[in-house]
């Protein structure tokens, strides 16, 4: 069965099922492992109605330069089965995995059915990668009645275990949305500064600061060698994009945090885009070219859901204020700043107006809600956020309500704490109903163990009261979708500084078809 239209271009890159050579004979290496190839695992992600991605990669030695692979192509085999014993194969290939990609693979499978679920596995030499399992999506526009999904991010490996990532793998998903920072970029510290003063590392990073293309990979290595992140990736697809971490805290466009000349800044994000890449169940679409990725596409889950995923940094003007914590100034009202840019907003623009899904939802990285978040009597924001770049945000909002677009929902990160919120025009000076809800999910680990409610938390609660929900624990969200109604339940952990934390449901809120107001479910 064949799944794809083979090219020169496809050939050299390794996309494909075909295979390429590495040297004048046109044979490709063949290997004996002496440690085990799959030490990353497996994972599945962009589902359509028809397919997935399913990837891995070759590492046998994960942290050590060259991670124990010859600088030569080898050829990866892959299947496709209807059942997890693979006595019905729906689809079988081989793959080329390059060294130029760090030895991953990206398989984009076609042809299979909508709505089930399908798994898969690889092989390499004599060796056999753990089996996945992904799902397709109904075929769009086909009457749907649920859709049942996760959201993850902020995974710091230094400050938790990935207990939430055991927990979700068991929760029976369509999918899993990772709002961003996959990766933090940071060099190993044994000692960490929180919110409570400084605190031992439960288990700090290989390595310094990530620059170069190897400390990427190396980074990427770490986190993906987890257990409990593996078993995430293969209980079900994924839909990934990034926030700041997996370049630079804060980066927008060509900018960091430290005013790094951005032709230097671009070489660091050269590395980072290739690694992520390299390390993500993504198609050839969103293959880098330089500095850039293309990384906004859309989902359609049958007549329930549109899923927008969107890019909130790689086209977006710098933060204003000079970022100064819970401030503002004029620079909030630059009639030419960009969250989005003008290409990917008016993209996301046609997309909300044609429309015809019961929900449409924007899977994106920092917070729309314009939360007042200083405690002084005075106006403040993090300027970090939508509320820093204000016309940009009342585009968006206007857009939404001049051209009365129903069930808009916001899946935001970022923030390392749970939200629930609705959004007006002005927080301040809310006219009518709100226009949309908004849910912000906690992280994975980021920021230790946390606690229920931040004392200063609860003070910005009580003077914004469009914030319905708010939490500073670890764990997950999941979102359960019916035409009438949309569930979210926000799952946390006692704690991720030591192993085996319990999960509890710390709130489940809804909303009903055509009004975004929040209620407790």
């Amino acid at each position: 069965m064949s799944l794809f239209t083979p090219s020169r271009r496809g050939l050299i890159l390794g996309l494909t099922s075909g295979a390429a050579g590495f040297a004048a004979t046109g044979a490709l290496a063949q290997q004996v492992f002496t440690e085990y190839p799959f030490q990353l695992g497996v994972a599945s992600g962009d589902p359509t109605a028809d397919g997935f991605v399913i990837w891995t990669r070759l590492a046998p030695n994960p942290l050590e330069p060259g991670y124990g692979m010859p600088a030569a192509p080898m050829s990866v085999s892959w299947e496709v089965a209807a059942d997890r014993g693979f006595s019905q194969t729906v689809a079988s290939g081989q793959v080329v995995a390059r060294p130029e990609l760090g030895h991953a693979v990206h398989v984009e499978v076609e042809g299979l059915q909508p709505g089930r679920d399908y798994f898969y596995r690889f092989g390499a030499g004599r060796e056999r990668s753990l089996t996945g399992r992904a799902r397709t999506a109904p075929a769009a526009g086909a009457a749907t009645a649920g859709v049942r999904f996760g959201v993850v991010g902020c995974q710091n490996y230094e400050q938790g275990f990935y207990t939430a990532h055991r927990h979700i793998a068991g929760e029976d998903l369509d999918f899993i949305y990772c709002y961003g920072d996959y990766i933090y970029e940071g060099r190993g510290n044994r000692v960490w500064n929180s919110a409570a003063g400084p605190q031992a590392q439960p288990r700090p990073h290989v390595g310094g600061e990530t620059y170069s293309l190897d400390d990427y990979r190396r980074r990427y290595a770490q986190y993906k060698m987890d257990p409990d992140l593996q078993a995430a990736h293969a209980s079900a697809p994924w839909f990934v994009t990034w926030d700041d971490h997996e370049i630079d805290n804060n980066w927008v466009s060509d900018l960091d945090q430290d005013g790094t000349d951005p032709a230097i800044f671009r070489l660091r994000q050269q590395a980072a885009l290739q690694a992520f890449y390299e390390n993500m169940p993504l198609r050839r679409s969103a293959f880098p070219r330089g500095a850039s990725l293309q990384l906004y596409r859309r989902a359609v889950y049958g007549d329930l859901l549109d899923l927008n995923l969107l890019d909130t940094r790689q086209y977006r003007t710098d933060q204003p204020c000079n970022e100064r914590w819970a401030s503002t100034c004029d620079d909030v009202n630059d009639a030419t700043a960009e969250v989005l840019g003008q290409a990917q907003e008016a993209w996301l623009f046609q997309n909300l107006q044609g429309s015809r899904a019961r929900w449409k939802v924007l899977a994106q990285q920092v917070m729309v809600m314009d939360l007042n978040r200083n405690l002084n009597g005075e106006l403040g924001y993090n300027l970090d956020t939508w509320a820093g770049y204000r016309i940009p945000r009342a585009r968006l909002l206007n857009h939404i309500r001049n051209s009365r677009i129903d069930n808009v929902v916001v899946l935001t990160g970022d923030e390392h704490q749970n939200y629930a919120g609705e959004l007006h025009l002005d927080g301040r000076n809310p006219e009518g109903r709100a226009v949309a809800t908004e849910f912000v999910t906690t992280s994975i680990s980021s920021s230790g163990d946390g606690v229920d409610q931040r004392e200063d938390m609860a003070r910005i609660q009580s003077q914004n009261p469009f914030l319905k929900f708010n939490n500073a624990q670890r764990g997950y969200v999941v979102c359960d979708l019916t035409h009438e109604r949309w569930r979210t339940d926000f799952k946390v952990l006692d704690r991720v500084s030591t192993p085996g934390g319990t999960l509890s449901t710390r709130r489940s809120m809804a909303i009903e078809t055509g009004n975004p107001a929040l209620v407790e479910a």
